[in-house]
């Protein structure tokens, strides 16, 4: 039996996680170093699923299948497409990042003097041990999430995720928060609250739809599943797979999040930490899209022709709706969080393209989002940390007492509108491109969300990091060397992905190949008129 190299990536940081939590109380430091090291671990072990993996071989690699519940035909099945590698790579990369940017968010507060409540002084208060021990947790279930070919499987994951992320929102808060500790609790709380409600809905939704399936089916394997149709032993009524594909979409579409489902996320990522805001939209959201291509399109392609005017339609509002409420923002964390969201609107606009270009770019815009955004909400986040504000109205003239900090915002600023020469450009170019080879006019439309993108990028650094010097922001310090470490590699891979994207076009493309298939659609060609 060959060495299971897939469950060995989850197994890792699940096991670390579980030893990071039995850290004893007055081992923070030792608990920081061991999630660090599992972290650095399992990006190793990422990297060898990268290197093992052959884009020209099967479609699904580096396989496991064992029998789990056989009376329900659930059995542990794993699978990797260059998709899914791709996406491993991103969450093993970042992981490392959010630890060391988070490295003293989850310290006692220095208004306590760094000790444990009075009320709380006993060997169970490890909020620093179970802050990354959390983290770990969300990574093992995210990889493993990336991996699973069986549904049933797969929806444990997709909705065990959410309570290591609920404690982290909700018991791990920004501490630059507006307005007393009372408060900051009460909207922490809120926050948690509303995102483990709105994806615990979907969730339900997904479940009656999972059951429906194995109705239809008769088990949980995707590649049987998807094998019986192409062959024409499993057919599905229309009416029953258009209603299968509502109930899977809708729940990735919170995941996403799409609009109108994406009012949890603006709450999640303001009254989160910096690293854990990294957490939810750059790793645990990517989650949804990724699922959109793998089990939306793979299992009920004629539902997913039928829907797609509707959600492109819908992809359209997030662009533009999340770039408007972009520049309106005044938190610097918000700000982020709406811009996101029309960053997944040009990811699910061109998944449902139905083009090779929109869906190659979709997948590398899951991973280049994930970089860029990374790169400026860690550098916000060291930022805010420093004046212990988020108001946009509280910075000024940064550039010239922290030029290295404020150097570095401006990459991940640039990035994130897309500018020539950094990763997202060739994604969204892509995406556009393909989006407006089957459908013109909503690709026309989509530019927009590009230039409302640099009116709230560039209005953001001129208000924090240009003119005078604000009397409040004259001591800030510049990036320490931890937080160096952080930023430096996140830029240098923007730069690289940026400037030679084939190493992940060339993982991807064969999987876009796949999924083009099953939706049985071919790239337009282009109408050029004859020379005369």
């Amino acid at each position: 039996m060959s060495f299971p190299l897939l469950t060995a990536a989850a197994a890792l940081p699940a096991l670390g996680a579980i030893a990071t939590a039995a850290v004893p109380a007055g081992r923070r430091t030792a608990a920081k170093w061991l999630a660090l090291l599992v972290s650095l671990g399992t990006l190793v072990l990422a990297a060898v699923i990268a290197v093992r993996f052959e884009p020209g071989g099967e479609r699904y690699q580096l396989t496991e299948s064992h029998a789990w519940i056989k009376d329900f035909g659930v059995r542990y099945e794993l699978g990797v497409d260059g998709i899914a590698v791709a996406l491993i790579a991103l969450t093993a990369v970042l992981i490392p990042f959010v630890i060391l940017a988070g490295w003293h968010d989850a310290d006692p507060s220095p208004a306590s003097g760094g000790e444990a409540p009075a009320e709380t002084k006993n060997y169970r208060w490890r909020p620093t041990q179970g802050f990354f021990a959390l983290i770990l947790m969300v990574e093992a279930m995210v990889i493993l999430s990336f991996e699973a070919t069986d549904v049933f499987l797969f929806y444990i994951l997709f909705e065990a995720m959410l309570i290591p992320m609920y404690f982290l929102i909700g018991g791990f808060g920004d501490r630059a928060h507006a307005g007393s500790d009372e408060h900051a609790a009460a909207q922490r709380s809120y926050a948690a609250v509303k995102f483990l409600l709105y994806n615990l809905a979907g969730g339900l939704i997904m479940l009656a739809a999972v059951i429906g399936l194995y109705v239809v089916a008769g088990n949980f394997s995707l590649t049987e599943i998807a094998a019986a149709r192409a062959d024409g032993t499993l057919e599905m009524a229309t009416n029953t797979e258009r209603l299968l594909f509502l109930g899977f979409f809708f729940a990735f579409a919170v995941k996403a999040p799409l609009w109108p489902l994406h009012t949890w996320l603006p709450n999640a990522m303001g009254e989160s930490t910096a690293p854990v805001a990294v957490l939810i939209t750059a790793v645990v959201d990517k989650v949804g899209t990724f699922a959109m291509l793998r089990f939306c399109l793979g299992l009920f392609p004629e539902a997913s022709a039928w829907a797609t005017p509707v959600i492109l339609a819908l992809a359209l509002v997030s662009i533009v709706y999340g770039a408007l409420l972009a520049v309106g923002q005044r938190d610097i964390k918000r700000l982020v969080a709406y811009a996101s969201i029309s960053h997944f609107g040009f990811i699910v606009m061109g998944i449902f393209a139905m083009t090779t270009q929109g869906q190659t770019g979709s997948t590398l815009y899951m991973v280049n989002h994930g970089i860029s955004t990374a790169a400026l909400m860690l550098v916000a986040g060291f930022l805010i940390s420093r004046r212990g504000s988020r108001l946009i109205a509280d910075y000024g003239g940064v550039q010239k007492v922290a030029p290295v900090l404020a150097g570095t915002f401006l990459i991940g600023g640039l990035a994130t509108l897309s500018l020539p020469g950094l990763a997202p450009f060739v994604s969204e170019f892509l995406v556009l491109v393909g989006t407006f080879a089957r459908y013109p006019v909503v690709g026309v439309i989509a530019t927009l969300g590009i230039v409302l993108a640099a009116l709230y990028t560039l209005v953001l650094y001129q208000r924090t990091m240009t003119g005078p010097v604000k009397e409040e922001v004259r001591t800030l310090p510049d990036l320490r060397l931890r937080e160096l470490a952080v930023v430096t590699p996140l830029i240098a891979l923007l730069i690289f992905l940026g400037v030679y994207p084939k190493p992940l076009t060339d993982i991807v493309n064969p999987a876009v190949e796949y999924t083009m298939s099953d939706v049985q659609q071919k790239d337009p060609r282009p109408e050029v008129e004859a020379a005369k």
